[in-house]
């Protein structure tokens, strides 16, 4: 193999992220800035994330990109090909180990690197485009692939996340683990410019509020009728309430929020997470024609965590539902068995879908199994009008707050490293 057919690899795994104050709208589609900040909860990775193989060789003679196995058009790919340009402005000079028999050190320049074309590969292990922010998790996964590849170097703290935004928007928060705000503009050294200055800012990582907990309940695994991007552009062109949300609300919610979790304070927290949630879809109400993203599963989900939460006297569980059906209801370690065995009651599984696969955690699910509902507590519940059948809930996630991207072993790769092609088989 000679120098110029080296193909230099690295594989990453990024997690998704779910929004608490919610972003909806673009101040400016090219730069995929955004009219309101917001913040959300990194996901940790055990179950829901992206997995990225970034390569590059002098011998590739195109960049291309494959997406859960299937390549995709790069040529019309805006957003793939300005995040890739952009990395690649970044590039040091590194050694790097090749893929050669040989496996020799290689010193490659920063002029190097931008003569190389790219082969991506990238798979999420959840479903795409049904609501769960797997374009979040997928472009962050390439930014942070493509800058460890390259051995990116940011010019200003957060940079990555500004080149992240402008794949998708929330992308930028998942380049960082706990509670992550996204924001309009910022303070930092960024350039004043709306390309770098809107960018993601760690609030606190995740080892902040380690009892934070998270049920996922899959409604719906289906491609969204309506995708977030041409959605949020109807709301922005014909919804009053957004408009109105944006100047007036956003604000004095993301200050109230951010404080509720450097307090630990689950009240705060949860009310702030399902009012802004309700208010997002009702801009999605609002909009002209109308964008309906929730269904009746979702709307009796909502009815179950308020019966939950009036009967125990306090908010402990907040839902929050994103461009899709699927429910994120966040918790405390404290109280996730009761949380989840009572969904686990009125939301079984398929009789067809075997139960041990229908609960992501084989441990919770033990604990489901062995707890006893307070029968006062189905009772409240039952009159929500709720009756328990079976595959009205797809799959139930439990999962937690998590770090951001992760380097991975070059056994989890999944270009080949003689050929340069996605290896990757769903």
């Amino acid at each position: 193999m000679g120098e110029d057919d080296v193909i230099y690899m690295e594989t990453v795994s990024a997690p998704t992220n779910i929004a608490c104050i919610k972003y909806w709208g673009k101040a400016d589609v090219k730069l995929n800035t955004p009219i309101n900040d917001s913040v959300s909860v990194t996901l940790d990775q055990s179950d829901l994330r992206a997995v990225t193989t970034a390569s590059a060789s002098k011998s590739f003679t195109k960049d291309r990109l494959w997406l859960n196995g299937v390549e995709e058009d790069v040529d019309a790919n805006r957003r793939f090909r300005v995040c890739v340009e952009k990395v690649r402005e970044l590039a040091s000079d590194r050694q790097v180990t090749s893929l050669d028999v040989d496996g020799k050190e290689v010193w490659v320049s920063k002029e190097e690197w931008k003569e190389m074309n790219v082969h991506i590969a990238s798979y999420n292990t959840f479903p795409t485009a049904a609501g769960l922010a797997s374009s979040a998790a997928g472009y962050a996964a390439l930014v942070f692939a493509l800058s460890k590849l390259f051995g990116a170097v940011e010019t200003f703290p957060g940079q990555l996340s500004s080149i992240a935004r402008q794949g998708s928007g929330s992308a930028c928060r998942s380049l960082y683990g706990g509670f992550v705000a996204w924001k309009t503009t910022t303070t930092t050294s960024a350039p004043a410019d709306s390309s770098s200055s809107s960018l993601a800012v760690q609030i606190a990582p995740e080892t902040h509020w380690p009892e934070i907990r998270a049920l996922i309940l899959v409604v719906s695994d289906a491609k969204k009728d309506t995708s977030s991007t041409s959605g949020m552009m109807t709301s922005v062109e014909t919804s009053p309430l957004l408009a109105f949300r944006a100047k007036h609300i956003v604000a004095q919610r993301m200050e109230i929020i951010e404080q509720a979790w450097l307090d630990k304070d689950f009240a705060t927290f949860g009310r702030l997470t399902m009012m802004d949630s309700n208010q997002f879809h009702a801009t999605c109400l609002d909009t002209h024609p109308p964008i309906f993203y929730l269904n009746d599963v979702s709307t009796s989900i909502i009815r179950i965590v308020h019966a939950y939460n009036k009967w125990a006297g306090e908010i402990r569980a907040a839902y929050t539902f994103d461009a899709g059906p699927n429910a994120v209801i966040y918790t405390t370690q404290k109280n996730d068995t009761e949380l989840g065995a009572l969904l686990y009651t009125f939301y079984p599984s398929s009789i067809n879908n075997n139960k041990n696969d229908y609960v992501s955690n084989e441990q919770f699910l033990s604990k489901l199994n062995n707890y006893t509902l307070d029968p006062t507590l189905l009772e409240a519940v039952a009159k929500t009008g709720r009756t328990p059948t079976p595959g009205d809930v797809k799959k139930i996630y439990y999962t937690k707050s998590g770090p951001g991207p992760q380097t991975l072993d070059t056994k989890y790769a999944i270009i080949d490293p003689q050929t340069g092609l996605n290896t990757y088989d769903p």
